[in-house]
């Protein structure tokens, strides 16, 4: 039958109506490269084996179970496994689609190859030309599927759970099952339950202040002192940048622990050493970690004692590129230090960083130990009895609460896709101002 195949493309449309038949079916009939035929073949055939218990699986992604409360535990339908089964059954159906779209232009692709040679190659030059074309698809594909498998089901679960009821005490399999209510969680944080959307509000609204100051501290406080390190004409200086890299080189866990405890309102160092010295009466504390704005300015200032090291070397790094004709030009010219900075240091150093500090930003938003390790979220305010968010939580913290005590895993999904919802953009646009993706490189 090979033989009889037109060498002028007429049957393009035959050799695609048979290959999207039956996955290999073109390459097995037409083609005469059995290597491919046979694989796509079986890949097709494990497929319809499987199907009954996929579609089983995607059923009960729908429903996600019935209740069972006259069965013992374990025997009932528990909604959460089906849910990460269901979402891996349609990962399997999509790479399924995607094996076959290959299957079909593949059989084009070699039905076009035998018009340009004339003749079909013997398998051993059939085996040699898939291996070569097909070795990069081979390659990735353990990376890819791993990549599905850890990281985009996952995703897809967490997304998922924004859309159901799954939380304490009444929908917490297996004990009960889980539904799926649409929008009305996403409805609750934005306004439909005064509580929640308030605590989601002012969490929000915080999450927000925090990344900026902590991330415009950071930045400004570490390039200020690396400005006044490169001025400084002593041969101390070395010296001083070594102490300043100390808070950044130590385990921030650490760091943040001890500054917890010299802050405590009663009986911190902090507190005890300002009234030994007169700065406090005896009967007189400063609440540090004790009211909710007194917290948060405490949070920014220790984030700063952390974090400024890092930018500090950063900003040295880049100034180091800057001609010193450029500054020389400048004293000439009649500019002061002042100047000099405003003019011509801090827009090259600006341009050089700004990458990363969108990147710090968008760190500082999911910076769950600076907050967790120093205030736990506390101190308590009005919605705290219900929403469990302290004065001091920031989005991801306050998810982790929802998570680990309250077990309101649907609000705590809610937040998560909110907080992708802002980063996301952020994350492509730092991507797409990279050097590599803007001459196509990857």
């Amino acid at each position: 039958m090979s033989k009889e195949l037109p060498k002028d493309g007429s049957s393009g449309l035959k050799i695609k109506v048979t290959a999207s038949l039956f996955m290999g079916l073109s390459h097995l009939i037409f083609l005469h490269d059995f290597v491919k035929g046979i694989f796509f073949a079986l890949c097709e055939l494990a497929f319809i084996a499987y199907l009954p218990n996929t579609i089983k699986k995607l059923i009960n992604l729908v429903t996600l179970g019935t209740p069972q409360h006259d069965l013992p535990i374990k025997l009932r339908d528990n909604s959460v496994f089906m849910l990460i089964d269901g979402i891996l059954m349609l990962a399997i159906v999509a790479i399924f689609v995607i094996v076959y779209i290959l299957s079909v232009k593949s059989a084009s692709k070699d039905y076009k190859e035998y018009c340009r040679k004339g003749y079909f190659g013997n398998q051993k030059e059939h085996l040699n030309t898939t291996f070569g074309k097909s070795f990069p698809i081979f390659g990735l594909a353990p990376s890819f599927i791993i990549v599905v498998v850890f990281v985009i089901v996952p995703l897809l679960f967490s997304v998922c759970v924004a859309f159901t009821n799954y939380s304490a005490p009444n929908n917490i399999p297996p004990s009960n099952t889980v539904d799926w209510v649409g929008f009305q969680n996403f409805h609750d944080l934005m306004g439909g339950n005064a509580t929640w959307s308030k605590g989601f509000a002012r969490v929000a609204a915080w999450t927000f202040i925090w990344a900026v100051l902590s991330t415009f501290t950071c930045y400004f406080g570490g390039l200020i002192v690396a400005v006044q390190l490169r001025e400084i004409n002593v041969k101390i200086a070395p010296y001083f940048r070594f102490i300043f890299i100390l808070p950044y080189a130590v385990p921030g866990v650490v760091s943040l622990l001890v500054w917890k405890n010299l802050l405590n309102g009663t009986f911190g160092t902090i507190n005890r050493t300002l009234q030994a010295i007169g700065l406090l009466a005896p009967d007189k504390t400063i609440p540090w970690l004790g009211t909710a704005t007194m917290a948060q300015f405490t949070c920014v200032l220790v984030n700063l004692w952390a974090g400024f090291g890092y930018f500090m070397l950063l900003s040295m790094g880049t100034m180091t590129a800057i001609s010193e004709d450029m500054y020389e030009a400048a004293r000439i010219d009649g500019a002061n230090k002042t100047q000099l900075f405003r003019k011509i240091t801090l827009p090259l150093v600006l341009y050089q960083t700004m990458p990363l500090i969108i990147m710090s930003f968008a760190h500082n938003i999911n910076n769950f130990g600076a907050i967790f390790f120093l205030t736990g979220g506390a101190p308590t305010v009005s919605d705290s009895t219900t929403t469990l968010a302290g004065g001091t939580d920031i989005l991801v913290s306050w998810i982790y609460k929802l998570t680990i005590t309250l077990m309101k895993y649907n609000y705590a999904s809610v937040i998560a896709v909110m907080i992708f919802i802002v980063l996301a953009p952020f994350a492509i646009f730092n991507f797409r101002n990279t050097k590599a993706y803007k001459e196509g490189e990857v």
